[in-house]
């Protein structure tokens, strides 16, 4: 499984990607408001960081096919190297959808909260769909089961290409999960990531083989 960074936070993003430990970026208009900056500005910059794709998503505004498509190919003429256009899950988005990769412009299909959702964005073209497992467990479905649907309904079908973004990850412990759920991707927060470097043995492991060195050959 790899590792997207789920922020619009550039300081982030660079200290991720120094680590060596991410594939890609997702974002939304929300995290880029969070950050008061210029929309397009901050894909560029992000794309300028990471060698991977960047999830750029349509704003919440934008509510027809055609203006999705065509502010999807905006998004796109930002950087087509990097740039993923994300694309809400409505019968709209997948026209959207359909009609940006007729044009070979990859999309990623977000807010899944079903299985058929997931199959349905995948026919409809979309290189990645993003099931919200986060948001399952607010309102007390197992999220982690949509993960592992998806994933066992893709393997029945050696035709659907399409990539799982495990998306609105928590914790390490879903991260764990994701993994063993059968997840191509999963895209979290920087503090998650930051959860998942530490662990109190290894600190305490670290202290014991200094205070080790130390009595031996002083600082």
């Amino acid at each position: 499984m790899k590792f997207f960074i789920d922020t619009a936070n550039v300081e982030e993003i660079r200290r991720a990607n120094e680590m060596g430990i991410i594939a890609g970026v997702t974002t939304n208009p929300s995290l880029i408001a969070k950050e008061g900056r210029d929309y397009a500005q901050t894909l560029r910059e992000i794309a300028s960081i990471v060698d991977g794709p960047i999830s750029g998503e349509v704003k919440a505004t934008t509510e027809k096919a055609e203006d999705m498509a065509r502010e999807g190919e905006e998004i796109f003429a930002l950087d087509p190297r990097h740039m993923v256009v994300k694309i809400p899950m409505t019968a709209e988005g997948l026209k959207a959808i359909r009609l940006l990769s007729a044009k070979g412009i990859p999309t990623n299909c977000t807010l899944i909260f079903s299985a058929n959702q997931a199959l349905l964005a995948a026919r409809a073209g979309a290189a990645y769909v993003s099931p919200f497992l986060g948001r399952l467990d607010d309102i007390g479905q197992t999220g982690i089961e949509l993960v592992q649907t998806i994933a066992q309904m893709f393997s029945n079908y050696p035709d659907i290409s399409t990539q799982i973004i495990a998306a609105s990850v928590r914790n390490p412990i879903h991260v764990t999960d994701c993994a063993l759920a059968g997840a191509d991707i999963a895209t979290v927060p920087y503090k998650v990531l930051e959860q998942m470097i530490r662990h109190p043995l290894t600190q305490s492991g670290i202290e014991k083989f200094k205070a080790d060195y130390c009595a031996v050959f002083g600082e």
